[in-house]
């Protein structure tokens, strides 16, 4: 008898796909979250007229559905009755560990994946499932999985370890405000995609984030900085985040064989000391208050 889905008992849940996950949630009765959304920042005075004539193009009205889609999923909590949202759960794991059965659905490996506590779903308050489906994305993409293997390591790392799921969700967060400004319109329209978008979107900004945190030996005391910076340059330039990406996949070949296993060089001892110490760090900064949602009104005072 399979009991995984109830954390009791490891079970080997198959892998979800982004598409077979998008497929349900296309499906689902999500009317109780569509509630809840705010498309568009809401702007009014010179800050509207402002926005009209010289802000982004607006987005396309046959996308409009798509982009609350997205919004919609971005209000949904983790369900751990639902068998999608736990399949989610699991892949991530999965193929960010290389583990092969399921774990439990509570307990301390999600503060070793970058989780805030022993429940993943508590931390989704400002990017609801939207968060983890993007996470989904980047392991489930070959092209994209080995990045995500680069950032993982990196936020184990003995002095620049951060939480990967939760600064996850602050990028996950940042995207919902982007598109929400309007700042994708444009690519939206010409690629007539609203969540490819966004996904290749999260990817850029993490990718930009992982660069600018190694490369300038950034510790958990400059996550909020970084973390205003890189949405600034969101807003202004996403442009220059896909070309960047874009870049980077370029340069680095595929693997022939994705490994199973990611902890070569992290002994499951230092593991958990390193990622305990940045899970403390975390707290100790109010890490949390970074990936509130905006929901205000952007006003021209």
């Amino acid at each position: 008898m399979y009991t995984g889905l109830l954390g009791v008992l490891p079970g080997q849940t198959p892998l979800i796909s982004f598409n077979e996950a998008l497929q349900y949630f296309q499906t689902a009765d999500l009317s109780e979250y569509m509630k809840k959304i705010q498309p568009t920042v809401r702007r009014s005075g010179l800050s509207a007229v402002s926005h009209l004539l010289f802000g982004p193009p607006r987005l396309h009205r046959d996308l409009h559905a798509e982009r609350d889609l997205v919004l919609t999923i971005a209000q949904c909590p983790l369900d751990n009755s639902q068998q999608v949202h736990v399949r989610v759960l699991q892949t991530i794991y999965k193929k960010l560990t290389g583990a092969r059965f399921d774990c439990p659905l509570y307990g301390s490996h999600w503060e070793q994946l970058g989780f805030q506590g022993l429940d993943p779903g508590t931390d989704l308050r400002a990017a609801g499932v939207l968060g983890l489906m993007h996470l989904l994305h980047m392991v489930m993409d070959p092209k994209i999985l080995p990045l995500a293997h680069d950032i993982f390591r990196l936020s184990q790392h003995h002095r620049q370890n951060f939480p990967f799921c939760l600064m996850s969700l602050n990028v996950t967060r940042i995207c919902i405000q982007v598109l929400r400004e309007e700042r994708v319109s444009r690519e939206c329209n010409r690629r007539q995609q609203v969540f490819a978008v966004l996904n290749d979107l999260y990817v850029a900004i993490y990718y930009h984030l992982y660069h600018v945190w190694k490369t300038q030996n950034k510790t958990i005391s400059d996550s909020g900085f970084i973390l205003k910076e890189v949405e600034a340059l969101a807003k202004k330039k996403p442009k220059d985040l896909f070309r960047q990406l874009d870049a980077h996949l370029r340069e680095r070949p595929l693997p022939k064989d994705l490994p199973l296993e990611i902890w070569t060089h992290h002994p499951a001892e230092q593991r958990i000391e390193t990622h305990e110490g940045s899970h403390a760090q975390a707290r100790a900064i109010c890490f949390t208050g970074v990936c509130e949602q905006q929901v205000q009104e952007d006003r021209l005072i």
